[in-house]
């Protein structure tokens, strides 16, 4: 019998060249049966993406899709050629919310090759991508920078020159996109039930979010099926339990969106995610883990020339299996607590008092 050798196995470090730009595969026209799904998955609360009056008075045609699904999805078109031999995904910088996501729209991701270091141990390396997501239209929606760890197949292949790529610490206030047509003049919070606006966010003030949220097996392996992103260690558990956890890993992204859906209750009027300037997945997390969140204001901006909505830079912090306020040291000079999870930087913007 011939073995065939049609199976695609994935790239390995030694795959990847320096400014090569890879198409990815399976575009994916997002439906209203995926925000919903979304929604059953993380409990997300956020009137912009379920309310259609709400998103209307803010000047969109339709309720646009959270950005963490839209970010979630796209991201799911990059696994197969970039980590579906990973060794663990490292960090993210430089996301950019460019353009809102609707019901109907068509997702088409590319990534391009901007780092590459193998590791000492010349049995793994890392890989840096920019990855872009456009529309139907061809109109870019969303870019971001990760990188991570993969596999090397041939040992003996030799180490490419070290190329780290120089990423802004994060997205400045002139690139960050608003939506034109997108207003708050008139902004009601009785559809969020929160009553806090840009103004009462102080620089330096912490939040601990009091709602947790176990992940179970089935909701961390049906998100992760929905965003198509087939990367081994989250669904194979006889691959997994000869690795040196012992057991299968949940997507970062699960743990993100669960963080992000935490935090509502205290940033009710936090409508959408603008950027991500950095993230690190610190420690692991398994199915039966209870995520708790922690948000700090890193920062609150002006945005130039309006006067109905500023920007709020935040910090989120996921914590397992121990409430955010029993966390009073995130990091010390030894490294995280080891119930932090997630360390994420982001930007979102939120309407000002009139």
């Amino acid at each position: 019998m011939t073995v065939s050798t049609k199976i695609n196995t994935g790239r390995f470090f030694e795959d990847f060249v320096l400014g090569e730009v890879i198409l990815h595969a399976t575009p994916r026209t997002i439906t209203a049966g995926d925000a919903a799904l979304y929604i059953a998955l993380t409990g997300a609360r956020n009137p912009l993406h379920c309310s259609e009056p709400f998103a209307q008075s803010l000047g969109y045609k339709t309720t646009p899709i959270d950005n963490l699904l839209a970010f979630h999805i796209a991201f799911g078109k990059t696994v197969p050629d970039i980590s579906v031999n990973a060794v663990a995904n490292l960090g993210y910088a430089d996301t950019r919310f460019i353009q809102p996501v609707f019901v109907g729209d068509t997702l088409t991701t590319s990534s391009e090759v901007i780092g590459l270091k193998q590791n000492s141990n010349g049995k793994s390396g890392v890989v840096w991508v920019r990855s872009t997501t456009v529309n139907q239209h061809k109109i870019p929606v969303m870019s971001w920078v990760r990188w991570v760890m993969v596999h090397k197949n041939n040992l003996s292949s030799p180490a490419p020159a070290t190329v780290i790529p120089d990423l802004p610490a994060f997205v400045s206030v002139e690139h960050l996109q608003l939506s034109p047509y997108m207003s708050a003049k008139y902004y009601q919070t009785n559809a969020t039930g929160g009553q806090y606006l840009w103004e009462d966010y102080q620089v330096g003030e912490r939040i601990n979010h009091a709602a947790g949220m176990t992940i179970n097996e089935s909701d961390h392996s049906l998100a992760t099926r929905l965003y198509q992103n087939n990367a081994r260690l989250h669904f194979d558990a006889n691959l997994m339990k000869n690795s040196a956890i012992g057991q299968r890993l949940v997507y970062g992204g699960v743990v993100i969106s669960a963080c992000r859906a935490l935090s509502f209750e205290g940033l009710e009027n936090a409508l959408s995610i603008l950027a991500i300037n950095a993230g690190t997945h610190v420690n692991p997390c398994f199915a039966g883990d209870t995520i708790y969140t922690i948000t700090e204001v890193i920062d609150a901006w002006p945005l130039p020339k309006r006067t109905d909505i500023g920007a709020l830079r935040l910090r989120m912090v996921g914590v397992k299996n121990m409430p955010a306020h029993e966390i009073t040291d995130i990091k010390t000079e030894n490294g995280y607590h080891p119930n932090v999870v997630l360390d994420l930087d982001y930007i979102v913007h939120m309407p000002r008092k009139h």
